[in-house]
């Protein structure tokens, strides 16, 4: 089969699958008394065309993108990292605390709440590593169970006015929520035709460009791909499993911990208004897993998924004036990221049989 011919494949494939969800979507939106094409109509209205709308999907996108790129940088070791949740919460953490014990100029004290959030994530996917390498855990169990345990990690420091907590005054009648960022300490919105969006955006396409070029045009990025590949063939070429394996899992909690400082300075366009309270980060970690794995473990292609997934979240606020629940975009995200599955799994498939039929002929 020609190169041409085998994309127009994947094209197709592609289309029918996205195609039957949303047709799948459609049917279970008139099932629960819906009409779907205002359910439509609410989602890009409140994603892209409203008034302000397009900026602030832009916003959401980010941390979506930042933990993407970290789950691919992992997946091209061949490690299975599905603790981006907690890995951004204590990097939250990291960027509230050691903001505030460093303080500094308000340009100073942002790049100090990036580089301790990304500290943060890293130090979090640095158990999994210990775990992993020095006592043989699967990393795919080890990092979703220190997603629970970083939940109550940050828990305890937002109970501790020496940690987290806000000083009394500051909480009003809020409880367990840190301190409010200081307005020169947040990240700086540009306005552009009436949306505002955090420039975090640039640095996330940026980070994109930059780790789509490392993983496919350096030698860091080759060994990497290579040990993801095929662990055995990697040793012996002389690729460390344990350096390059720690090393990754570490960048993809760091990228998730960035996603968490990003979140926590660039306030309103997420939980929390500049605080870390409980439940911050809401759900963003396990969604950007989701934005990994639809783009097929690739940086660009993430780029694409991020901004779908932020559109179905900003979005699902405008479906409740059409008389539909809002979670039914809950339904549709899962519904797409199976389309988007499907026809990978299709290929494999028809490939394997086909080459154990030629083997077949050959003997």
């Amino acid at each position: 089969m020609t190169r041409g011919a085998r994309l127009a494949e994947w094209v197709v494939m592609y289309a029918f699958s996205v195609a039957v969800a949303l047709a799948l979507a459609s049917v279970i939106v008139e099932a629960t008394g819906g009409d779907w094409w205002p359910v439509v109509e609410a989602l890009v209205d409140g994603s892209i065309m409203s008034s302000g709308r397009w900026g602030e999907t832009l916003g959401v996108a980010v941390p979506l993108l930042l933990v993407a790129l970290g789950t691919v940088i992992s997946a091209k070791a061949g490690l299975i990292n599905i603790g981006q949740e907690g890995q951004l919460f204590i990097g939250a953490a990291f960027a509230t605390y050691f903001g505030y014990l460093i303080g500094g100029p308000g340009p100073l004290n942002l790049v100090v709440i990036m580089l301790f959030g990304a500290v943060g994530g890293a130090v979090w996917a640095s158990v999994a590593v210990l775990l992993r390498y020095w006592r043989g855990v699967p990393e795919v169990l080890s990092t979703l169970l220190l997603v629970i345990v970083a939940t109550q990690a940050v828990g305890y420091g937002l109970r501790q006015d020496w940690l987290l907590l806000a000083p009394g005054a500051d909480r009003g009648n809020r409880n367990q929520v840190s301190q409010q960022l200081a307005d020169d300490n947040r990240i700086p919105r540009p306005n552009i035709f009436g949306n505002e969006f955090p420039i975090t955006v640039y640095v996330a396409l940026a980070l994109a460009v930059v780790v789509a070029y490392v993983l496919a045009r350096t030698v860091w990025g080759f060994r990497l791909r290579m040990l993801g590949h095929n662990p055995r063939a990697a040793q012996r070429a002389g690729v460390s499993s344990t350096v390059y394996g720690a090393t990754a899992l570490a960048i993809g909690g760091g990228f998730a911990g960035l996603a968490g400082a990003a979140m926590f300075a660039g306030g309103g366009f997420y939980f929390g208004n500049y605080r870390l309270v409980p439940g911050f980060s809401d759900n963003i970690g396990w969604t950007g897993l989701l934005v990994a794995l639809v783009a097929r473990e690739r940086a660009l292609p993430a780029v694409v998924a991020a901004f779908v997934f932020a559109g179905l979240r900003t979005g699902s606020g405008f479906v409740n004036s059409t008389g539909v629940e809002s979670r039914i975009t809950d339904v549709v995200q899962g519904l797409l990221v199976l389309a988007l599955l499907v026809p990978p799994a299709v290929i494999f498939l028809r490939d394997r049989r086909r080459a154990r039929a030629a083997a077949t002929e050959r003997v």
